[in-house]
């Protein structure tokens, strides 16, 4: 693990570290906002969504640092860390392969050897099957406007392969060259899923690099690409009833999961799941009033700490 201290962008809070992950076939890197005081001993890990990146977390992080050490994490392919080698691809399990060595690798230093989670969307996903295939490492788990994978029927089963591998022969095109940092923030506004100025400033601040006269995303583009396969309802909700861990699902007012009609048999799969409705969109713990995330986050990892 190899940290080094960063300036604190705007709106971020407090200063917090940038930390690289080696793991056996890829590295990771992240942010570490590190414990006011030393009386807790127990890692909360961060895992934000798809196409964003560590910095998702810059205003929840800084209000979880008093007694913990937190760390958000960017994904494969996302933010700084390392992208897939040639051939391959971003396979949701591969993302839950990750998370498990880094766990097992970089953070075993509890008494018990459990950590908290707090994912948001892809990272919520991610999390919760990490949850579910070990128990035994997680205390905690907060999803935020996330509850599971995305299904598709079995008769849709071949319809999605030969996209995807469709796509993959054809490749991802020529980047897009921004000007400047400016301009692609303004571009990430009006995105699939649209941000706030200062949201989409804050995540593009990492999410860019700089090619010839411009910028260019980070992002792996194969991250745009379908994916090869994708579980069927049953076998989501086969998981979701594996996961024993406390978790504590933050639904958005406004958010993806607002208006879905088969929530209620996934949260009913969840043993010990308490669902709480929180003001704001998607991105509710990143852009606009983030108290009432910061509140439940909060409240839910010290309860019984």
């Amino acid at each position: 693990m190899n940290d080094t201290v960063l300036d604190t962008p705007p709106d971020a809070g407090l200063a917090h570290r940038e930390i690289d992950w080696p793991l056996r076939h890829i590295t990771l890197a992240g942010l570490h906002w590190p414990a006011a005081s030393t009386t807790n001993d127990r890692p909360i890990l961060m895992l934000h969504g798809w196409l964003d990146n560590a910095l998702s977390f810059a205003r929840l992080a800084p209000e979880l640092c008093g007694a913990r050490d937190v760390y958000s994490i960017d994904l494969a392919g996302h933010g700084h860390s390392g992208h897939r080698p040639p051939g391959q691809g971003y396979l949701l399990m591969d993302y839950v392969a990750d998370l498990a060595e880094l766990v097992e690798t970089h953070f075993n230093k509890a008494e018990d050897g459990r950590i908290d989670l707090v994912g948001h969307s892809l990272g919520g996903i991610v999390s919760v099957l990490y949850a579910a295939a070990f128990p035994e490492r997680v205390r905690r788990l907060v999803m935020i406007d996330s509850i599971g994978p995305i299904s598709r029927k079995p008769d849709e089963v071949i319809g999605q392969m030969r996209k995807a591998i469709t796509k993959r022969m054809t490749g991802s095109g020529k980047p897009v060259v921004y000007p400047d940092i400016a301009a692609a923030a303004k571009a990430r506004e009006g995105g699939m899923i649209p941000l706030s100025p200062p949201a989409a400033r804050m995540l593009v601040s990492r999410s860019m690099k700089p090619s010839g006269e411009g910028f260019v995303w980070r992002a792996d583009p194969r991250l745009r690409h379908p994916s090869m396969i994708m579980m069927d309802e049953a076998q989501v909700m086969a998981c979701l009833e594996k996961v024993v861990t406390p978790t504590h699902f933050l639904r958005a007012e406004k958010g993806l999961l607002a208006s879905r009609p088969d929530l209620g048999s996934r949260t009913n799969a969840i043993a010990e799941l308490d669902l709480m409705e929180v003001p704001g969109g998607h991105h509710c713990h990143l852009e606009g009033d983030v108290g009432p995330v910061v509140d439940a986050v909060r409240g839910f990892l010290d309860d019984a700490e």
